[in-house]
């Protein structure tokens, strides 16, 4: 009987060691707050790349502009609510979508891309420090990609 050779092949595992994470930059005035929320979230977490790991964080750096002009569709303006708790009895705090806009434009989007990725050890890594979101447009480097939407 005669054994067959066989050679090691080695599975590569995606690092972050010498990573160049790429810049995006989304215009907020273009599509609704729903679109704007999936399309930052799969670039930060690197879904985009083809040798995405979930366990790796591999995503790019993601700027919004235009946050307060942002838009929902149909009466989600009217009827959609922000809630927070306190923890003492009676300390539930509901904000609509217009006066949440009106106090902090950046919030929405913010809550809707946060709630779009994965709970796991680096979601306050991709939603605070690869995030950025700003109320109006801003003069930003000619290195990042535009996204469209």
């Amino acid at each position: 009987m005669s054994q067959k050779l066989r050679t090691q092949v080695k599975t590569k595992r995606p690092t972050t060691a010498g990573l160049q994470r790429e810049f995006y930059l989304i215009d907020a005035s273009t599509a609704p707050i729903g679109r704007i929320a999936t399309e930052a979230a799969r670039l930060l977490m690197g879904k985009n790349k083809a040798n995405y790991s979930p366990d790796v964080n591999m995503g790019a750096v993601v700027v919004i502009t235009n946050a307060s002009k942002s838009v929902l569709t149909g009466k989600k303006p009217d009827k959609k609510n922000y809630f927070r708790y306190s923890g003492y009895m009676g300390g539930m705090h509901v904000r609509s979508f217009k006066e949440q806009m009106a106090k902090d434009p950046t919030y929405p989007l913010m809550h809707a891309i946060k709630g779009m990725l994965p709970k796991n050890r680096h979601q306050d890594i991709r939603a605070h420090q690869l995030l950025h979101i700003f109320e109006g447009d801003h003069n930003l480097p000619n290195k990042m990609i535009t996204v469209t939407l």
